[in-house]
């Protein structure tokens, strides 16, 4: 019947939602603030269709917030199970990332007027700010314990400590520029860190497993979202354009991967090429509005190329959702992973 309602062996379906599930709500928000950078260039149509994939991202959220609940109820092992995983545990952040994402959308598309958008933001920030300590801490302790060893070290940390650049976007409209730039600051500070962790962990002990490699798409999401809060904090343009630079480059480094990706069954880590490309498509849209509203020069081929990735990344967020649920009915996502390369660690000592 139901591919959720299965079982995959002898645990139910249910315990295998993990908190990376959220990365469903990620990609949404992103596209639907894609699509609201692109009114000015396409009118009321890409507003409209804003509000839809909002809409479709607040239903999913409130189902996975509600599947969540259940899980940890009926399921507390599997929770704690992914506490102690060295990649898992950062999809932890994926929680209240959503929410700020959320926040965020609805602020874009309604203003900032609309009550209880301040203590959300809040809610989200500070939780936020929360789980980036909670990681960090870890890397205090012993490998054995779950310390900064080189299976920790994965773009999924991206998430829970680069996420801070992300609270601009809301914070700012919602008048709290002052600690929405302080925990952006945060994330600044770690995303060349947590960068030359990851190029440290490929020379020394190679490449994250097979079935992680969609998640190397997340190096494209922290320049792609740093050039956004910097506009919206009022930096000087070529500073945007500058982590363009960085993101698009990106983007075709990380695209050398895509034989091998494509080459993979689908799994929950394939939603990781989502976000990342609609932060990268509404950076290049506000910067082609950016270069209409100046001289003008080249703003045609800017905007072809951001209505291009638009087009691209609502494709491939498309896909993603049709391959989901075909994966929720044959039962192919809330299983075991197939390859037990990476084991959680065990509990620290009390």
């Amino acid at each position: 019947m139901n591919g959720i309602a299965k079982s995959s062996g002898r645990k139910p379906a249910l315990s295998f939602l993990m908190p990376g599930w959220f990365a469903l709500v990620m990609g949404l928000c992103g596209l639907s603030l894609a699509w609201h950078r692109a009114v000015p260039a396409m009118g009321a149509l890409a507003g409209q269709i804003a509000l839809g994939v909002a809409a479709l991202a607040l239903l999913a959220f409130v189902l996975l917030a509600l599947a969540s609940l259940l899980r940890l109820q009926r399921h507390p092992d599997a929770w704690a199970e992914d506490l102690r995983h060295p990649v898992r545990h950062a999809f932890v952040a994926a929680i209240p990332i959503s929410l700020l994402l959320l926040v965020t959308v609805a602020v874009a598309l309604h203003g900032p007027k609309v009550p209880g958008l301040a203590a959300l933001w809040w809610l989200a920030s500070l939780a936020q700010l929360g789980v980036t300590v909670w990681v960090l801490a870890r890397w205090w302790r012993p490998v054995s314990a779950g310390g900064l060893g080189w299976p920790v070290v994965t773009p999924a940390l991206f998430i829970p400590i680069v996420g801070n650049v992300l609270t601009p976007l809301a914070g700012v409209p919602l008048g709290f520029t002052e600690y929405a730039t302080a925990q952006f600051g945060i994330g600044l500070l770690f995303w060349p860190l947590v960068l030359a962790l990851l190029l440290v962990r490929i020379a020394v002990s190679g490449l994250w497993p097979e079935r992680l490699l969609p998640a190397s798409f997340i190096l494209i999401a922290p320049p792609a979202v740093i050039g956004l809060a910097a506009l919206q904090l009022g930096a000087p343009a070529l500073l945007a354009w500058l982590c363009w630079g960085i993101a698009l480059f990106t983007l075709l480094w990380v695209a050398t991967l895509l034989p091998r990706i494509a080459k993979l069954p689908f799994a929950v880590p394939h939603w990781a090429l989502s976000f990342p490309l609609a932060a990268f498509a509404a950076l290049t849209l506000r910067l082609a509005e950016l270069r209409q509203l100046g001289s003008g020069q080249g703003g045609g081929l800017m905007q072809m190329l951001a209505v291009l990735l638009l087009a691209t990344t609502t494709l491939v967020i498309t896909g993603l959702l049709m391959a989901t649920l075909r994966g929720l009915r044959d039962g192919s996502l809330l299983a075991p992973e197939p390859l037990a390369a990476i084991q959680p660690v065990a509990a620290p000592p009390a």
